[in-house]
């Protein structure tokens, strides 16, 4: 890519500043970047990104283009970036209005409609009809992030579509701007308005009678070659734009996935459907995928909501996933039972009685398929509660993402992933299919819409091989042509985009000439997102193709040193989960606050693999994390500020400041992208090069000087906690807020390893080790005495451990070499306390599990060791609680846990839960988000919007309630920063009611 932006581009974009427009305007590397990858396996660098806010914002820049001297100027649409062909890259400007255009305009629930934003995400729009009893309704995988815009240009459906159809069928109205800036509005219309408006010398009038005179002239054509399914044959959609009748004209039809070639939709009226209040989903597992597919047909006539399918490659990836520990209760068979196939049946209903005869017939017939050993029906499970379905078709949603998390190089691709053929082939179609992939030798996963004929197949491939990467053309030929032996199309759900070239394949030389022509009408010039779909009549610009700009024309250019090293981070696969709107999710913090996808783990890894291949590219070798050369203190390797990268290293470090160091996309990402410890190794070398601020050995260092300052806690206290050193720190240093520390420091039973290891095992069993971390230990003594008063009622007797670091703020602040030091250090004491064989406890998760990730990734197995530290709550757990007499209290406890631990496999909530419900106390477990602290991150000056606004939108309306636990110290220390109080740990309360 080059920095030197055409000079066209330049004064484009420099009038368009000139003109009155509202939004952004960027042409930074990382942005150019962010935004030249999808969810597909495309990348293509736009010239330029422009943020419309408005109406205004759209028309103002597309008008300006229309001057002849931009003539040559084209723009891609774009939304949440979900598409899985490329259909939002573009060569282009980036025209982007998913980060401003997010606004629900009107809603009409008598009459049924909500008007929006193109920027408007789908759960978003979901949560706000919710509690007005309504729902918009095409179902999405990636619901949590997909633009009503994108499901538009794409004419998006998903899971229940047999029933409530595509996107296209609930769209009432448009508000669209045309290449040259020309507003058009679109609805229904009876079709003699149509023809009058046709007849009209104007640009809406061309564009009438040119659609007329194609879908009319044609109506014969159409209706052969279109073929009769629920997934029909999109962009554009020449049949539904006249009803059967011929009664009714509806150009909103044709734009509806257009994929943004000829227009710009800027708003929608859409219709918004009641919400059914009965819901039922059983859940069927089978002896193999083959007999899931087969049986399908019977679920659908069973008048089924939906049949959803899953293969056994995409269950064993949510089995091994955190999120298989919400769905295991309604997943799981009969021990004796292996599931390699799995079909979700819902029904939905205004009456309970309905759907219990709907239920019982099918029941009835599973059992007897059941006892017959027929069909290869296993097992069945019913669920009715409708919090669990949602626990369920996450799991289905997320599986798309978790495909690209398979072991090795080769990875589950979407090329040829969602064919549609009439339900009723489907089973044969997919045996042809698999046999079809079989011979190529690749490994495959599939799930998808069997109720609609829809399979998601997704082959392996290494795409940095070459061998491989030549697979995609030959594939994709075979596919296509294997779809229209049975009766299907070669896209079904998610677009053309780089498939483009299969259009002609599908219409036919002759309904191809009139898509030609209707692209002509509305944007003769090609500027909006060319290639795509068709082309312009008289325009020789090709049709994209599968074998486009492929992002492994990057990868291919980093070194393997550094794709084994930082796999978890440059496999990421553009899925987008991290892009979730929910404020009430983990992922991402800092992207939920500044809507810049340079701050999601997508962006920043992104920006990591470029930044490492570019390093290369100037020569640069950089070393393995586990390299010798972290056990040095001084630089050996420099990294470059040639070209592109006096750019990019500040653009990096930019976007890595932004990050909490959470870690919740290394366990919530399907692919477990990993940004914290990336970004613990880019700043090292950025440092290196650029040198370090005071504050950041401070930081680094302050493991170190904690011991020191507790001993003066009585003098310093005042001065920490006096206004004036707070915005001296504020100013001087660039923190603020800083805890105080403990006066006085509890005492447990000495640690003497020589007396320890002497004890007999019985006696060793009445024993705890307890970690001590040095936020605990310096900041919250009184935890550690609740501990041990907490031990005590248990039956054992508290060991104190002598402090060591942690190493964790090092590891925050890119002290590598110094973390590896401190890391070695901590691990050969604590390999020493395991062998005592005294469980060894932490209190505060977000450091027991640095021993257990970072330590891992800069440690050889030999340095680390075999050593386990048990989080409070999985200790607890293992203990007789029955033996405690807690008092009864007056109100249910509200538990927040850290954002860190509930993303990890030891989550803590659910652990809370089973301790409290022993104790006979129920507690509240709220679903939150970050509470803006992340260790350091909430003290840091800069970070102040950012982190109130966090707690604001996912902790302050919680906080209220009389009796609040919180398992984190910084979350901790953040409530009592805004509201003055400060809540206790869960060892705390517990211990405090005995």
């Amino acid at each position: 890519m080059s920095l030197n932006l055409d000079s066209i581009v330049k004064k484009y974009l420099n009038e368009l500043k000139a003109s009155g427009f509202k939004g952004e305007i960027d042409t930074s590397y990382s942005t150019t970047l962010v935004h030249s990858t999808d969810n597909s396996i495309y990348q293509q660098f736009p010239q330029a990104v422009i943020f419309a806010k408005s109406n205004e914002d759209i028309q103002t820049a597309l008008s300006l283009a229309d001057k002849a001297e931009f003539r040559q100027l084209s723009f891609g649409p774009r939304g949440g970036g979900t598409g899985t062909n490329g259909q939002s890259l573009t060569g282009g400007i980036v025209l982007d209005l998913s980060r401003h255009m997010r606004q629900i305009l009107e809603v009409n629930t008598e009459e049924k409609w909500v008007r929006v934003q193109s920027g408007v995400i789908k759960d978003q729009l979901n949560d706000f009809l919710r509690p007005l009893g309504f729902f918009f309704a095409p179902d999405l995988s990636t619901s949590n992030r997909a633009t009503v815009g994108g499901m538009i240009n794409t004419d998006a459906s998903g899971q229940g579509s047999l029933v409530y159809g595509k996107t296209s069928d609930h769209l009432l109205a448009l508000k669209c701007f045309l290449a040259d800036g020309y507003e058009l509005d679109t609805c229904q219309m009876p079709m003699k308005a149509a023809q009058t408006i046709a007849k009209q010398d104007s640009r809406q009038g061309h564009i009438f009678r040119d659609v007329l005179t194609s879908c009319v002239e044609n109506r014969t054509k159409i209706l052969d070659i279109f073929p009769k399914l629920n997934r029909f044959l999109t962009g554009y959609d020449l049949k539904n734009v006249l009803t059967d009748d011929m009664q009714s004209f509806d150009l909103t039809r044709i734009i509806a996935g257009s994929e943004g070639s000829l227009a710009v939709v800027a708003e929608a009226k859409l219709n918004i459907l009641p919400i059914e209040p009965y819901k039922t989903l059983v859940n069927i597992n089978y002896d193999n995928f083959d007999s899931a597919l087969r049986h399908s047909p019977f679920l659908v006539s069973a008048r089924s909501t939906s049949v959803e399918t899953v293969d056994s490659k995409v269950l064993n990836l949510a089995r091994e996933d955190m999120i298989w520990r919400s769905v295991a209760d309604f997943l799981e068979t009969p021990a004796h039972i292996t599931s390699d196939g799995l079909n979700m049946v819902e029904f939905n209903g205004t009456a309970e009685s309905d759907i219990n005869v709907k239920v019982r017939v099918l029941t009835d017939q599973l059992d007897s398929l059941i006892e017959s050993k027929k069909a290869g029906v296993l097992s069945y499970s019913i669920t009715t509660n409708k919090a669990d379905i949602l626990k369920i078709y996450a799991m289905r949603k997320k599986a798309v993402g978790l495909l690209g998390n398979t072991k090795g190089a080769q990875k589950p691709v979407a090329f040829v992933e969602d064919t549609a053929v009439p339900p009723e082939n489907l089973a044969d179609f997919i045996t042809e299919f698999r046999a079809l992939l079989d011979s190529y030798n690749l490994s495959y996963g599939m799930f998808g819409h069997v109720d609609a004929g829809v399979l998601h197949v997704r082959p392996a491939l290494d795409l940095c091989d070459d061998k491989q990467q030549a697979m995609l053309k030959p594939i994709s030929d075979k596919v296509s042509e294997l779809t229209k032996k049975y009766g299907g199309l070669f896209w079904g759900e998610h677009g053309k985009g780089f498939r483009s070239e299969y259009s002609p394949d599908f219409f036919g030389p002759e309904l191809f000439l009139e898509l030609r022509k209707i692209k002509t009408a509305f944007d003769k010039h090609n500027k909006l997102n060319p290639g795509k779909i068709c082309t312009p009549i008289d325009e020789e610009t090709a049709l994209a193709g599968v074998e486009g700009p492929l992002r492994s024309r990057y990868d291919q250019l980093i070194p393997i040193n550094i794709k084994t090293s930082f796999q978890d981070t440059l496999n990421c696969n553009g899925n987008g989960l991290c892009f979730n709107y929910n404020e009430s999710t983990q992922m991402c913090p800092s992207y939920k606050i500044t809507k810049d996808r340079r701050d999601s783990p997508k962006g920043r890894a992104m920006l990591f693999k470029e930044w490492t291949r570019l390093q290369a590219a100037q020569g640069v070798e950089l070393p393995l994390q586990q390299s010798a050369y972290f056990d040095e203190t001084k630089s050996q390797v420099q990294i470059s500020e040639a070209g592109e990268l006096a750019q990019l290293n500040h653009e990096v470090k930019r976007a890595m400041d932004a990050c909490l160091a959470c870690k919740a996309c290394s366990t919530a990402c399907p692919v477990k992208v990993d940004i914290p410890n990336s970004r613990a190794y880019f700043l090292h070398f950025y440092h290196q090069k650029y040198g370090r601020k005071f504050k950041d050995y401070l930081v680094g260092n302050i493991e170190k000087l904690l011991p020191l300052m507790s001993r003066g806690a009585s003098i310093l206290n005042p001065v920490i906690g006096s206004k004036l050193v707070n915005k001296l720190s504020k100013w001087g240093l660039g923190y603020q807020d800083l805890p105080l520390l403990s006066t006085k420091l509890p005492k447990g039973v000495e640690f003497d390893y020589e007396a320890l290891s002497k004890l007999s095992q019985s006696q060793k069993d009445k024993h705890v080790l307890v970690v001590l971390d040095p936020f605990t230990w310096f900041y919250e003594a009184e935890l550690i005495a609740a501990t041990i008063k907490l031990a005590d009622k248990l039956g054992k007797k508290a060991v104190l451990l002598p402090y060591h670091e942690n190493g964790k703020t090092q590891h925050v602040k890119g002290f590598l070499p110094e973390f590896k030091v401190t890391a070695r250090a901590t691990s050969a004491f604590l390999q020493r306390a395991s062998g005592l064989g005294i469980p060894m406890i932490g209190l505060d998760s977000a450091l027991v599990f640095v021993y257990d990730d970072e330590y891992r990734k800069v440690l050889s197995e030999t340095e680390r060791g075999d050593f386990h530290v048990f989080t409070i709550h999985e200790w607890l757990k293992q203990q007789d609680l029955g033996v405690l007499t807690p008092r009864s209290v007056a109100e249910s406890p509200t538990l927040m846990p850290h954002c860190t631990e509930e993303t990890n496999a030891r989550a803590a909530s659910a652990a809370w839960k089973s301790i409290f419900d022993t104790l006979g106390i129920q507690i509240n477990s709220p679903s939150i988000g970050c509470c803006g602290m992340a260790g350091t991150f909430g003290h840091e000056s800069k970070n102040q919007v950012a982190s109130q606004a966090l707690y604001n939108a996912s902790w302050q309306s919680h906080v209220q309630s009389s009796i609040l636990v919180a398992t984190g110290f910084s979350c901790r220390s953040q409530v009592k920063r805004f509201e003055g109080s400060k809540p206790k740990h869960p060892v705390e309360f517990i211990a405090n009611i005995l």
